[in-house]
């Protein structure tokens, strides 16, 4: 709408926008001005030319004004404007916003009455435009706001304003029960909310012993590994093969599932939480790519077994890892049975630990699989090995050994682009964008936990009213994976760990 009127009131005017990617900007003229198009006849005696195609978008005004869209990369080079408008601009690389954006802005509009000595001080200055929800401190967006927010309290022509939700239900676009709703549910991510909604940048305290720019920069696998369908599994006669997300195994790859378990569900108490990791060689260590996460919110202990038991052969896993004391013992303990899956007609194999003898004494069936890796953070133990998961989680982000998967908006766009997001129901479409959210809180649960020491231990406290049950599905695995990696000795002739992963990480 700014555009628009800005074109009709000021003739000749230039206006680039520029967005992360050609399809969202696209939308700018093919549904919105296009609409405004549609529904106004003196809009339409207003515009002269609109073309909403893929090649050379652009609105054309009769007054020689002209609105034109271009993606937010090195190859945008050469357009001219006295409007630049950057949509979603924290996803836009500032060196591209330095190097080609702002590069735009050589041209200045020549109304005639500034040739009149009365008007020549009324040169109008090009303007930047700059369009997002807020994000993290540690990113250039922050710093660009601030330098804007310093400008405009110094009374130069620079202008900064946040527009939170609840101008939203003032405006009635936003129904206040919806909010308070969204807000009570057992998965509501506080910092999520606020950098979405309440405008609010967000950095870890200096106690955070993790840096959400180190764990970002591990956000690079586009596609998820999303499990079978029940529907899928009947219609597939239980091939998983014939699934689109089927990855098949690389040489010497191991897969791991690693649960938080949680009894009581709720908005304060945590969730049970399954984390799914590929593990690829790579001489001495391996590359771990966590491709799934999945949250189940209080169910009874046979309800966990089952979907925990689905998850680990649907992904075709390896190893499961869980913390067996506390509520972790009713879920082995379930686990230690035959599962009957009514849905899809089959029935799952007992399972039992496989590296703890009073676990394994504890299985009802003596004939049980040995797959469970048992850990028990409690007791006189339990400082060492939260101090060995957290440190060693740490160091495999820093040396850049686990990938996570890409943000949501980046999930949503290689969704709609490789499986059709758009057109699938609301529930399929839930269901491919989850594991990309559940990323993003899980990276939100570890720049909140906080540092403490005790007896020469770290231990990760996470602040009152947080949780951090998908950290510890991850460091589970993340612990067992390093105990296999003091022991593995990968044999050359076996197999070339460069060209395994390098095959592997075409996939991202």
């Amino acid at each position: 709408m700014f555009c628009v009127v800005y074109c009709i009131l000021y003739p000749g005017s230039r206006i680039v926008i520029a967005a992360q990617n050609l399809k969202t900007s696209l939308k700018i003229i093919s549904e919105k001005i296009q609409k405004m198009y549609d529904e106004s006849i003196n809009l339409k005696r207003e515009i002269k030319e609109l073309k909403a195609g893929q090649n050379d978008p652009i609105v054309k005004f009769h007054n020689g004004s002209q609105i034109c869209i271009v993606t937010s990369n090195q190859g945008s080079r050469g357009s001219r404007a006295t409007v630049l408008v950057v949509d979603e601009f924290r996803m836009v690389d500032y060196d591209v916003v330095k190097s080609v954006l702002k590069k735009f802005l050589t041209e200045i509009r020549h109304p005639q009455y500034i040739k009149k000595p009365e008007y020549a001080h009324m040169q109008e200055r090009s303007k930047e435009i700059y369009l997002s929800s807020a994000w993290y401190t540690y990113h250039w967006s922050w710093r660009r706001f601030q330098a804007f927010v310093k400008s405009m309290i110094e009374g130069k022509k620079y202008f900064v304003c946040g527009l939170p939700y609840q101008l939203s239900i003032k405006e009635n676009l936003l129904m206040r029960g919806q909010v308070i709703d969204e807000m009570q549910e057992s998965d509501f991510d506080m910092i999520e909310y606020q950098i979405e909604m309440e405008c609010l940048f967000f950095g870890e305290s200096e106690k955070a012993y993790f840096k959400f720019e180190q764990l970002n920069k591990s956000r690079i696998t586009k596609r998820p590994y999303i499990p079978i369908t029940d529907e899928e599994y009947i219609k597939f006669k239980g091939d998983r093969r014939k699934s689109k997300f089927h990855k098949a195994k690389h040489v010497n790859e191991l897969r791991f599932l690693g649960v938080d378990i949680a009894i009581i569900g709720g908005k304060t108490n945590d969730s049970t939480v399954f984390t799914f990791i590929r593990c690829i060689p790579s001489g001495d260590h391996y590359i771990k790519s966590v491709e799934y996460i999945e949250t189940l919110d209080g169910q009874l202990t046979s309800v966990q077994a089952l979907k925990l038991k689905r998850l680990f052969y649907d992904l075709e896993c390896d190893y499961c890892v869980m913390d067996t004391a506390g509520n972790g013992i009713g879920i082995y303990d379930s686990c230690a049975l035959i599962t009957v899956d009514d849905s899809r007609g089959i029935e799952y194999p007992a399972w039992k630990a496989m590296n703890d003898e009073g676990m394994k004494d504890r299985a009802i069936d003596q004939n049980a699989i040995p797959l469970i890796q048992s850990i028990k953070v409690a007791g006189h133990s339990a400082p060492q090995i939260n101090h060995e998961m957290a440190t060693y989680t740490k160091t495999q982000f820093e040396q850049n050994n686990i990938k996570l998967l890409c943000s949501e908006q980046e999930g949503q766009e290689y969704m709609i682009e490789k499986h059709g997001l758009m057109k699938m129901d609301s529930s399929d479409m839930a269901k491919m964008v989850v594991p990309y959210i559940n990323t993003t809180r899980l990276i939100s649960e570890m720049i909140n936990l906080e540092m403490v020491t005790r007896d020469g231990y770290i231990k990760l406290v996470e602040p009152v009213g947080h949780k951090k049950d998908r950290y510890s599905s991850l460091s589970y695995c993340l612990y067992f994976i390093k105990q296999l990696e003091s022991e593995m000795r990968v044999k050359p002739e076996e197999t070339d760990d460069f060209d395994v992963l390098a095959s592997y990480l075409q996939g991202f």
